[in-house]
């Protein structure tokens, strides 16, 4: 039995009257249950939306959204993804609708979360690739690592030395990796 959208929302108002809080996904019919994130991982997701927010909005080039922003993507189950964050561009987006967006992201960000294995979050940004997404990048805070992953496979890796840059997306941003991680407060 293939669930859908509506399957998932039903149970998505169950869990939220149960006081449960779980991010739920909608892949090939079925749902896929989450957790919250360990705070590092969702530490290093909003320093990434504050840095890249910070160079979007004054330029108005499109949205960002965090990990409760969910897609609904053009597979034949309709699935209902949502990355830990993402950016649309605002031509593709004209207003954000007070539902899921039927549109694939233009970047998809994955954060490795303490349990989290690598293999699986790159198959989910292969998937977006595939589907539209320019650019997919995996984000291992227990490496302190960047993976960042293009349509075609191309695969590059950044380390604390390197710069985070999404040319393609945002000509002239740059990131150095070492800022994405939190700070150790004395």
């Amino acid at each position: 039995m293939n669930l859908t959208v509506k399957d998932l929302e039903r149970l998505q108002t169950e869990l939220q009257e149960a006081h449960l809080d779980y991010q739920l996904e909608l892949v090939d019919g079925r749902i896929i249950v989450m957790g919250p994130s360990d705070v590092t991982s969702s530490e290093v997701g909003a320093r990434l939306i504050i840095f890249l927010g910070g160079w979007v909005m004054p330029r108005r080039l499109g949205r960002v959204y965090d990990s409760s922003g969910g897609f609904i993507l053009p597979t034949e189950n309709a699935d209902l993804r949502a990355p830990d964050v993402s950016f649309v561009r605002a031509e593709r987006l004209r207003n954000s609708p007070r539902d899921f967006a039927r549109v694939v992201p233009d970047l998809m960000v994955e954060i490795k979360s303490k349990n989290d294995r690598v293999n699986p979050l790159k198959e989910k940004i292969k998937a977006f690739l595939e589907l539209g997404s320019q650019v997919g990048i995996l984000i291992d805070p227990d490496k302190q690592k960047v993976i960042i992953l293009r349509r075609g496979g191309e695969e590059n890796e950044l380390t604390n030395s390197d710069v985070l840059t999404i040319t393609e997306l945002f000509p002239r941003w740059e990131l150095p990796v070492s800022e994405l991680w939190p700070p150790e407060f004395e």
